[in-house]
């Protein structure tokens, strides 16, 4: 039977708790508890050594033993009688901020399935006032240029660059975790067909807004689920 309890947070507090921790949910023997939650409705779950907390805005509180992580696809899972938790390590957007998570969070309980974000909250990279050269686009290296690497410059809500062919230039804004472009606008010579092809996949991209994310290595990812994405690393220069 399930026990009810006073949790010591609410919701929205949480926000501000999420603990950076390891790669994974706090496993039995661990220190750090995991935070997840949800909007529309409002729930919380907090993953402890020993327990695992659930509540939301109705008013709904349990507290169940934490039987231990379950390996999952790309995750955990922990499953109880009276309620299921399914982490994936998959970067997640609570809905409401800029903020992204690192973690996808489904929940099972009572009847009720619920999904969210938890994990630490990924920080958002400083990609204005210095140029960053384009590592790869859509999973490819990029083909080197004729005379100038290929690279993107974000300065004063200017974006100049080159996808290794024609020089690129435009406006954007920068909200939070999200960039967003005017109209790019290129010069006009004719490069052999894998640079064309590069400078092209880069247009498509540029032409919708994109998440701004820190990848490996002091790296930079803007991407568009469904679309494809752009690495971007910091000149030494």
């Amino acid at each position: 039977m399930q026990k009810k309890y006073l949790a010591f947070a609410l919701p929205l507090l949480l926000v501000g708790c999420v603990t950076p921790g390891g790669d994974s949910p706090a496993q039995p023997g661990g220190t750090n508890a995991y935070f997840a939650l949800g909007t529309e409705p409002f729930w919380n779950v907090e993953i402890s050594n020993r327990w695992i907390n659930f509540h939301d805005a109705d008013g709904t509180r349990m507290r169940v033993a934490n039987p231990g992580a379950r390996p999952s696809f790309n995750g955990e899972r922990y499953v109880t009688p009276t309620i299921t938790v399914d982490v994936t390590h998959q970067r997640c957007a609570d809905g409401m901020s800029d903020r992204h998570y690192r973690d996808t969070v489904n929940v099972d309980v009572d009847g009720r399935h619920l999904s969210g974000c938890g994990g630490p909250v990924e920080r958002t990279p400083a990609l204005e006032g210095q140029g960053w050269r384009i590592i790869a686009i859509n999973g490819r290296d990029v083909v080197a240029g004729r005379s100038e690497p290929a690279e993107l410059n974000f300065r004063d809500g200017q974006l100049s660059g080159t996808a290794g062919c024609n020089r690129l230039s435009g406006s954007y804004q920068l909200a939070g975790s999200r960039i967003s472009f005017g109209p790019i606008m290129s010069t006009r010579m004719a490069c052999p067909g894998p640079l064309m092809a590069q400078e092209n996949a880069l247009l498509a991209l540029l032409s919708g807004p994109l998440a701004v994310a820190s990848g490996d290595n002091g790296d930079v990812v803007l991407s568009r689920e469904g679309v494809g994405q752009i690495r971007l690393g910091a000149w030494l220069r």
